[in-house]
């Protein structure tokens, strides 16, 4: 049995990509929640150690000003962009943060040196809480995956769906996939959030996290055929438990907000998430900053279906 160590500590909401130059391309929310930052590295285990560049920094005032979360980095269309979410303050409204999402843009072949435009705030058509932005192409269709607040559904957070006319705007009114409702999707708070896709053995995966950021943290899984109607929630089928949970007894807590990237010879799909390795935080999770950065391969069952065993596993 090997127990898993942090790749990246004190970065949550890590998100791995990469590209077709050969490197990946790692960011995260930081500590400070004040930046997006880029790393680039040739393997996984060398992001640990890479030289991180600051691409953007909130401005001092204004509806960006404040906690800059969950940033993407993706390459859409022939150009890089990096989704995130941001606030005015932090002040707390009708019980919740009052990010909405935001894109910047680069169209420089690397992006750690581009020269990047400025934030364009990409609307849901709902003007409320909303975060955790995420994109995918599917049968040519560029989607656009998120969590957001509806009016008249009990709940921080929903997951949505719609396809995009370009890669920083929506094309359609945003379809709702899931919303929390079951016994571990509202411990805490009421979340469905941070979803993440992988494309895999005839089948459209999207994880999620619920609960609130603390050991309560923990994932579900959506799963759809590849040639259903991705538009339509009847298409997507849920979990009805959690598929991957704190581990008490290695001392691996909260793992989620998770994204997914594949291993250097392309043979192994990688499961990148973040987690505590203590369970007792002082004053809100939100502001703890020792959510760190993990990383294990990703198994598969012989009905195709992803097996994620525990964060504290290396196996």
């Amino acid at each position: 049995m090997q127990l898993l160590k942090p790749l990246i500590e004190q970065r949550a909401d890590p998100f791995i990509y990469r590209h077709a130059d050969g490197f990946y391309y790692f960011t995260a929310s930081v500590p400070r929640y004040d930046r997006i930052e880029l790393r680039r590295a040739k393997t996984i285990a060398e992001l640990a150690d890479a030289k991180a560049a600051a691409v953007w920094h909130k401005p001092a005032e204004g509806p960006l000003s404040e906690l800059i979360w969950a940033p993407e980095i993706h390459f859409n269309e022939g150009a890089w962009y990096v989704y995130f979410a941001a606030a005015p303050s932090r002040e707390i409204k009708d019980e919740l943060f009052q990010h909405r999402m935001y894109a910047i843009s680069t169209d420089a072949e690397n992006p750690m040196e581009g020269t990047w435009q400025p934030p364009r705030k990409i609307d849901s058509g709902m003007d409320t809480f909303c975060l955790d932005a995420t994109t995918f192409t599917h049968r040519g269709v560029l989607y656009y995956l998120w969590a957001q607040k509806e009016n008249g559904v009990r709940g921080n957070s929903n997951l949505y769906i719609a396809p995009m006319e370009m890669p920083d705007r929506i094309a359609a009114a945003p379809v709702r996939l899931s919303k929390p409702e079951l016994e571990w999707e509202v411990r805490g708070f009421w979340v469905n959030e941070g979803p993440a896709v992988l494309i895999r053995n005839g089948k459209v995966f999207i994880s999620y996290s619920a609960s609130a950021t603390d050991e309560n943290y923990c994932m579900g899984l959506l799963h759809a055929d590849e040639n259903a109607d991705l538009l339509n929630p009847d298409s997507w089928h849920k979990s009805r438990e959690p598929v991957f949970a704190t581990c008490y007894e290695h001392g691996v807590y909260g793992p989620g907000h998770n994204s997914f990237t594949v291993s250097e010879d392309g043979s192994q799909d990688i499961l990148v998430y973040h987690a505590r390795t203590y369970r007792e935080i002082e004053g809100d999770p939100l502001w703890n900053p020792d959510r760190h950065t993990f990383v294990k391969p990703l198994r598969w069952d012989d009905n195709g279906m992803p097996v994620f065993g525990r964060p504290s596993l290396a196996e």
